[in-house]
């Protein structure tokens, strides 16, 4: 990877890390990007270089993680609903826990779920817009978003195997 890269992609964690940290304390309205980037420790140009507002640094955040699902998931006929991407699914929600909670708590709960609904658009193409079938793949995303926020929320969470299995089992009663 050339140094440029390298640096663009320090850039772009450090701007993301000190917009979470200061959402602790504070709205997203209230954070300015001058606040925002004296924090992370980058220029201003280097902010706008890579976002056009404080809300596009969260909407790039889900979906390059997003993306490294996509990349890691199985390719198969059960497609998104199959159980190796379920417990994926499960894994990633883990591993960006403290992204999806902060995220959640801070009203963007809805940002995410546009994400995971045009995520899963792209994956399964394009449906007539009668068919009913796309409402089944919007309750699942709906349910798996559900589920893994309160099962993050949880303080000792079952381990991701378990509750993916779980759901699993009644996604496909369903």
């Amino acid at each position: 990877m050339d140094k440029r890269r390298e640096e663009n992609i320090r850039v772009k964690v450090c701007i993301t890390q000190s917009l979470f940290r200061l959402m602790q304390t504070k709205s997203l309205s209230e954070i300015t990007v001058t606040e925002l980037v004296k924090d992370a420790g980058v220029a201003r140009a280097s902010f706008y270089r890579n976002y056009d507002s404080k809300e596009d640094v969260l909407v790039t955040l889900i979906r390059d993680v997003l993306e490294l699902f996509r990349r890691n998931m199985s390719e198969g006929p059960e497609g998104l609903y199959a159980a190796d991407n379920v417990l994926l699914s499960f894994r990633f929600f883990r591993k960006y826990r403290s992204y999806v909670l902060d995220l959640c708590r801070s009203g963007f709960a809805l940002v995410i779920l546009d994400e995971l609904n045009r995520f899963h658009e792209s994956v399964e193409g394009t449906m007539h817009f009668s068919s009913t079938e796309k409402y089944s793949m919007y309750m699942y995303i709906g349910a798996l978003f559900n589920t893994a926020v309160m099962w993050l929320s949880d303080e000792n969470p079952v381990p991701a195997e378990e509750i993916a299995a779980y759901f699993s089992g009644k996604m496909r009663r369903t």
